[in-house]
């Protein structure tokens, strides 16, 4: 990990199309400002980590449903 001190109106690139901008610095909280390509996917860690839970719950579940209506399929 890449670990950097910055202070408030500055930045910091990654690769040639993100900038990551310290807007503000407040007690405990930074603000930040990214700038990156529109096709770049952006996310806050604990909402990732809920998009990527539920996703495991889902292709646990789809096998389920598959079997499921395999079985009602047969009956018919």
């Amino acid at each position: 990990m890449l670990i950097l001190t910055r202070k408030s109106d500055e930045a910091i690139r990654i690769g040639d199309d993100i900038v990551v901008k310290i807007l503000e610095i407040k007690g405990g909280q930074v603000r930040l400002g990214i700038e990156a390509p529109k096709d770049k996917r952006i996310y806050r860690e604990e909402l990732f980590q809920r998009i990527v839970e539920e996703n495991i719950r889902s292709s646990k579940t789809a096998p389920l449903i598959f079997d499921e209506l395999k079985e009602v399929f047969k009956r018919k």
